[in-house]
């Protein structure tokens, strides 16, 4: 299984992150000084090298703006799911987030290219179409109203079972964990023949403790941040796809802001966007060798590479016009596949 067929909701929080600016004044030894305060949220849980992330990015822009401007985290997920933060943004009850090609989806219904499914299975193949389409997507975002502060992902995307999953019909005996907001894996379960179980991200340690699902879609850092790994005793040999995400804030936040803010704000999530990019995919691949060294069974489905393949082709056609204009994804198709 080594296509991108499934699109974990988990933690696409790699970067950096702002709210809405809430002002303050702090009094110098001459004059008032404003601080702007930004609410972020994410579902990165404390207690994580995701939180030890955010902690440094907000060191880094408190000293670059002599603590002008801080940022105030809600972490895991206490702000609620997805389509939650993205309504509380436009509702101005949050100024920013940290979110998968789900959440993204529904600001600018473009970036869910990013994770159609079929497409992007590795590291290069996603750095260079994320690339190519960073300007316009970035365009689409101001159009809606948001600032796309920087790119990051969360992993390689696995499939962790209780039993052994090697081709796309195994799939119908599993208790499949679905995300009804994600557009993308409902049509690869769909193309399999496969409902799967309905839970809010929040549920599904507990829909795993319970037995309710069985099998879930998840990078290896993130199935160990959310615990959700004790409960599978397999997991995909070969990645089916990186797990994608953003960080946006609100446009009109980010316009209010002094000058000297805005480029300390950029230029600090630029740095954190290429210094996260680097430490997650290597903390990722260190969480998976860590689960297969206590014990986990890898699985090696590659010589059913056609079968998941098709499902990919099926499951990718099902949205061409309806998710993704044909132009653009058969763009990121081309991309993709000068990186394979």
């Amino acid at each position: 299984m080594r296509r991108s067929l499934f699109l974990v909701p988990c933690l696409a929080l790699v970067l950096v992150a702002l709210p809405e600016a809430l002002p303050t004044s702090t009094h110098g030894n001459a004059q008032a000084q404003e601080v702007y305060t930004i609410r972020l949220a994410t579902l990165a849980p404390r207690g994580t090298a995701m939180q030890r992330t955010f902690a440094r990015f907000q060191r880094r822009l408190s000293d670059r703006t002599n603590g002008r401007l801080r940022l105030q985290v809600y972490y895991g997920g206490v702000a609620g799911g997805e389509r939650s933060v993205v309504r509380k943004m436009r509702n101005n009850q949050l100024d920013a987030a940290s979110v998968t090609t789900t959440g993204l989806g529904m600001i600018v219904r473009e970036a869910m290219v990013l994770a159609a499914p079929g497409v992007i299975e590795n590291y290069a193949q996603l750095d260079a179409v994320r690339g190519a389409l960073a300007p316009e997507l970035a365009q689409h975002f101001e159009e809606a109203g948001f600032k796309l502060l920087g790119w990051g992902d969360a992993g390689r995307v696995r499939l962790f079972s209780n039993r052994r999953i090697m081709r796309p019909r195994d799939m119908r005996a599993a208790r499949v964990w679905v995300w009804r907001d994600n557009p993308i894996f409902v049509a690869t379960l769909r193309a399999m023949g496969v409902t799967g179980v309905p839970l809010r991200i929040g549920e599904v340690l507990g829909g795993l403790s319970t037995g309710r699902i069985d099998t879930f879609p998840s990078s290896a850092i993130a199935a160990v941040g959310l615990q959700w790994f004790n409960h599978a005793r397999f997991v995909s040999a070969h990645p089916t796809g990186i797990v994608v995400g953003a960080t946006v804030m609100r446009k009109s936040v980010f316009d209010a802001f002094p000058a000297d803010i805005q480029e300390a704000l950029m230029e600090t999530a630029r740095e954190s966007e290429r210094a996260m990019q680097r430490a997650v995919r290597t903390l990722d691949d260190r969480a998976y060798a860590t689960l297969i060294d206590r014990g986990m069974t890898p699985v090696d489905a590659s010589a059913h590479r056609a079968e998941w393949e098709a499902i990919g082709e099926r499951a990718r056609q099902s949205l061409r016009g309806r998710l993704f204009q044909p132009e653009l994804l058969e763009r990121v198709e081309r991309i993709a596949a000068q990186h394979r």
